[in-house]
């Protein structure tokens, strides 16, 4: 992995020396002459050129999107070094990071540290990104907090989509292509006037293709496929012009997906062992992994076969229905202008199926789970100048009302039961406790109870000397009904309807103004003040009748199951007691829980802000340095796993009955962050190059991790001083409030090359140096008092994940002419490099994804004034295999203490968590023919 780290970081810089890395700000179509063509931004809320503004953001226009091949944000990858954008179970989980920095997106109550915007309005979540664009403008990425010119603050970074506005000329495109997978995409826009003053236009796209896995039956004969494409896309737009003072923009949009979305696979089935002097061996058979082949899984050789297992009758299913209307007025009062943006966005999505990616029936999503956001937004802007010109200034008002709705419907399989007692019959030792024959016999209902009968002879054998014949008799039975009970889980057992629901009310006011201190030198100062309210409530129901079961007392037995679990001398008997109490209650962790009703709310405000010292000496250099404050909201973790827990995991936080004082466990607090940074700008005729160096540091980072039950939703701070002992098994602790400090902070260096050497040619790329390092002592909150949840307990000192610390992207374009009749050609090709990063939040070894390399190409031939065009494209062109995001198998490990090798330095026995991925999409190749007029 090393070396193939140091291969990338060479080569970037190979390729950034000879003018060839990052074309974000430049069209990828030269010019005639090959002029460097300085492309205005808004960056600012004011029309500039990249080039003059202080700040460090990446434009792609349209057409360097359109040679790049990309239909929505997530290609955007191929073009920005500082940004990776990946998508997990659904395309709504989107997930964003710039300079490292992101939030997981699986989870709906967490918005991300990188805001995107389409068209001046705020969506309030990665994935609606993903949805087709369109007809696009150019797409903005603006690198660092940000709040002082857009109506929503972000943390981390702002992706800025603007689309193509209605033309006063009539005209109109459309294409059509094909591609591998049966791939269709037929896309279109007219435009034109209705009046002197009104234009109209109309873009629509409609695509389909087949998945990218096989579901592949017992027999091995494919039985169907997933991650597929079905979807279409309108966008409405007037646009009114009355006079040069006045412009009203009118936009209607909708989007519909109905596809098969998304499949996992298996990039981890062993269990390992710790062996002397570091490293580990493997065990002749994974225990998890041998139950689960008696249920009917089985295990691919290699991932990248793309041949999924899945229970039958089971299915990937993700439909999303997504509309909205915006308007823009901007009203040019003489020294001010006004601006106004209005909007109301309705999104919702039901993302279903099979939820453990297995061909065992554990765990599925029925087809009521859905997630839905209403969301309205309203900004005013006001701009103008002042004092001669001395002063540009702006002042704005944001308000944004939503309403979250979440149904959850999470049930278990025919075969969790007897998965889950199997699961504890394997034991905790080195060695499993039964054969992988057994096993698999155990898991396929076989011999599940003749080996809870063996277990329960074992237990009492065990325990009579110490506890005498008739309590470790009794103690022994206890155990035993507790193993049949759970086996006998019915299907269809767990959520019955179980709601959240999110009110939240935001608005803010900020200013941002430069002031011309002299003719080449400016200070600009801004400042937003924000003030979030939310409102949560949950009605949690759930049908699993076995919790309660469980906790009566066994007739006979020594002591409930509870106080089993929670007495450790009673070894093996404790242990499988709290197993069976947890996998048991899963989901309900007690009859207090079903039609529990919780409610709450937090508010409060937060200022936040930047200041800018730019200096131009020449025209064609400009120097800056910045400090800025960022800040992001906090909320609710919308997943009642988590309730009441007190960051031990332990087994009386899961099993101790719930009321609405637990709620405040589900809170987590708003994020902030200080951010430097310092850039130079040098731009000629023929070339330019961007230099910024940057610092960011986080306190109250909001890390969202799935721990193989339930996503941990937790703040993350740093501590100056040793931390004092603390309660979780993984070494943390808490410390003084006045010790705490940031807990995760992103450094390093952005270089961006573009130059045009010769008549029709663009070179272009870009090198991104970022380290986005947690602290070595961690905490869960900023008074120092919260421990850090054991599931996090390797990240203390590491990376943050989906950062790799190196990536480098290249693009060039050539369209020479052919003849003199107009014609022209296209060659281009553009490539992202990254250096080895893990794709886990929880930072597992197994979850590591070595460096790697995509490219994408497209050649063609266009008429002239590019009226028509065919054009053979490919994108991943060297069908590179690699993974989106790790994730740990649900349920598929012996427990939380043995899932990863990182735990063998705390003394942990084995490992033999299943690690199943989201893989990215193999080589893709078709052909696209282009007409205008």
């Amino acid at each position: 992995m090393k070396n193939k780290s140091l291969w990338l970081i060479s080569a970037g810089a190979i390729a950034l020396g000879s003018s060839v890395p990052v074309a974000w700000a430049q069209d990828s179509g030269a010019s005639p002459e090959g002029d460097n063509v300085n492309i205005i931004v808004t960056a600012t809320r004011r029309a500039s050129p990249l080039s003059d503004v202080p700040i460090a953001v990446s434009a792609v226009t349209a057409q360097a999107m359109q040679n790049s091949g990309a239909t929505d944000i997530r290609a955007l990858n191929q073009l920005a070094p500082s940004l990776l954008l990946s998508s997990t179970g659904t395309e709504a989980n989107a997930s964003a990071r710039i300079r490292g920095i992101g939030t997981v997106g699986d989870n709906p109550g967490l918005e991300s540290s990188v805001a995107v915007f389409i068209d001046g309005v705020y969506r309030s979540r990665t994935g609606a990104g993903l949805n087709e664009l369109g007809e696009i403008e150019r797409v903005e990425v603006l690198r660092g907090p940000q709040g002082t010119l857009f109506g929503r603050n972000a943390s981390a970074g702002l992706i800025n989509i603007i689309s193509k506005a209605p033309e006063f000329k009539l005209a109109g495109k459309a294409e059509v292509t094909y591609g591998n997978y049966d791939y269709w995409r037929l896309a279109g826009r007219i435009t034109g006037p209705v009046t002197d003053s009104l234009a109209l236009s109309l873009d629509g796209v409609w695509s389909k293709r087949d998945g990218f896995y096989d579901l592949v039956g017992t027999a091995g004969n494919k039985v169907g496929e997933t991650n597929d494409r079905d979807r279409y896309f309108l966008r409405g737009q007037a646009l009114f012009e009355p006079n040069d003072a006045l412009s009203v923009r009118l936009i209607g949009d909708y989007t519909n997906r109905d596809e098969s979305c998304c499949g996992a696979a298996y990039i981890e089935t062993r269990e390992r062992r710790p062996v002397a002097g570091g490293g580990y061996s493997t065990a002749p058979f994974n225990r998890i992994a041998a139950i689960l082949a008696g249920q009917g899984s089985i295990f691919a050789a290699d991932p990248y076969d793309r041949e999924l297992h899945i229970t039958a009758g089971r299915e990937y299913v993700s439909k999303l229905k997504d509309w909205g209307l915006s308007g823009e007025v901007n009203y040019d009062l003489g020294g001010t202008k006004l601006t106004s943006i209005t909007a109301y966005r309705d999104y919702k999505s039901q993302d279903y199926g099979d939820y453990d990616y297995s061909g065992a029936d554990l765990l599925y999503r029925d087809p009521n789970t859905y997630r839905q956001f209403k969301t309205f937004t309203q900004e005013l802007r006001a701009q103008g100048s002042a004092f001669n010109d001395v002063l540009d200034w702006l002042v704005g008002g944001y308000y944004a009302h939503e309403k979250l709705t979440l149904e959850d419907n999470i049930r278990f399989g025919a075969d969790y039961g007897r998965f889950a007692a199997c699961r504890l019959m394997a034991g905790a030792g080195v060695n499993s406790n039964l054969t992988a024959a057994q096993l698999a016999a155990c898991g396929s209902g076989l011999a599940t109870g003749a080996l809870i009968t063996g277990t329960q002879a074992q237990l009492n054998a065990a325990l009579a000397p110490a506890l005498g014949a008739t309590a470790a008799g009794a103690l022994s039975t206890g155990l035993g009904n507790g193993l049949r009970a759970l086996a006998a889980i019915p299907t269809g057992a767990g959520d019955v309807a179980s709601l959240y629901r999110q009110k939240s009310e935001n608005w803010a006011l900020f200013t941002h103004n430069i002031i011309h201190i002299t003719k080449q030198l400016d200070l600009t100062l801004g400042l937003r003040y924000t003030h979030e309210r939310k409102r949560f409530s949950a009605d949690l129901n759930n049908n699993n009748a076995t919790c309660a079961a469980l906790q009566a007392r066994n007739p006979g037995a020594l002591n409930d199951l509870f106080e089993i679990a929670t007495t450790p001398a009673l070894g093996a008997a404790s242990t499988l007691a709290g197993g069976i109490l947890t996998l048991g209650c899963l989901g309900n962790a007690s009859t207090s829980l079903n039609a529990l009703d919780l409610n709450d709310r937090i508010s409060g405000g937060e200022f936040s802000g930047t200041a800018v010292l730019s200096w131009k000496p020449i025209e064609e250099l400009l120097a800056y340095g910045s400090y800025s404050k960022g800040y992001k909201a906090g909320g609710y973790n919308l997943d009642r796993f988590q309730l009441g827990s007190t960051g031990t995991n332990l087994v009386p936080a899961v099993f101790a009955p719930r009321g609405n004082a637990d709620v405040t466990s589900l809170r987590f607090a708003a994020e902030k962050v200080d951010a430097f940074e310092i850039g130079l700008k040098y731009t000629q005729p023929k070339w330019s190059a961007n230099i910024a160096a940057f610092r960011q540091e986080f306190k109250n980072f909001q890390l969202n991790t799935f721990n193989g039950t339930s996503f941990v939703v937790q703040n993350i701070n740093g501590c100056d001083s040793a931390l004092t002992p603390g309660t979780i098994a993984a070494g943390g602790g808490r410390c003084d409030s006045d010790d705490v400090g940031p807990g995760l902070i992103s450094q390093g260096v952005e270089l961006e090359l573009s130059a045009s050497p010769v008549r029709n040619v663009r070179v272009s790329g870009g090198l991104t140096y970022a380290k986005a390092k947690f602290a070595n002592r961690l905490v869960g909150s900023s008074n120092g008092s919260v421990p850090l949840d054991p599931a996090l307990f390797l990240l203390p000192g590491a990376i943050n994940s989906q950062a790799p610390e190196v990536v480098t992207t290249v693009s060039a374009a050539w369209t020479p002419e052919i003849g003199s009749s107009g014609l022209s050609a296209l060659f281009y090709i553009d490539g992202r490099m990254s250096s080895d990063f893990n794709t886990g939040s929880d930072l597992f070894p197994e979850k590591e994804q070595d460096g790697y390399a995509v490219f994408n190409a497209r050649v063609g031939i266009r008429g002239p004034e590019q009226r028509w065009a065919v054009e053979f494209w490919g994108q991943n062109i060297f069908n590179q295999d690699y993974t989106q995001v790790a994730f740990s198998s649900p349920l598929q490990s012996s427990s939380p203490a043995t899932s990863t090798t990182g735990q063998f330095a705390q003394g942990a026995p084995f490992a033999n968590q299943l690690i199943s991925a989201y893989l990215a999409e193999p080589r893709t190749y078709g052909i696209t023919l282009r007409g205008s007029f």
